[in-house]
């Protein structure tokens, strides 16, 4: 069985892994870091402690209303993407813990185009 890093938990949520393949289990989010536990395999987990945590990604669609998934950009293991049933009740959970300024939302999908367009002009 795997030991929790955290000695408080303030949210515990069903959620989906999109690492490789999506794995469905848990999220878990406390006083010491942000954790995922696989239901079925339990060597499958993910835990992030809060000071390797350099921004969390939103993705979001609908002006706010819906947010389908969500990045954990960490300092230096790389991103580690999740969807869950509240995305907000994990984003309220998470802010306690990441400063506000690092939690922020992905580029839509006519702002990428417009970005690769002006680095193509600019190259030439």
């Amino acid at each position: 069985m795997v030991q929790s890093i955290n000695t408080k938990v303030d949210l515990v949520i069903d959620a989906t892994s999109h690492i490789n393949v999506s794995d469905y289990g848990q999220i878990m989010i406390g006083d010491k870091g942000f954790e995922f536990f696989n239901k079925r395999d339990t060597r499958k987990f993910i835990q992030i402690p809060w000071e390797e945590v350099d921004y969390v990604i939103a993705s979001v669609l609908f002006k706010g209303k819906w947010i389908p998934r969500y990045a954990i950009q960490t300092k230096q293991n790389g991103t580690f993407t999740f969807s869950s049933k509240d995305p907000k009740k994990v984003f309220r959970a998470m802010r306690e813990y990441v400063d506000p300024d690092h939690m922020v939302q992905s580029l839509g999908f006519f702002d990428v185009i417009k970005r690769s367009v002006k680095s193509k002009l600019k190259k030439e």
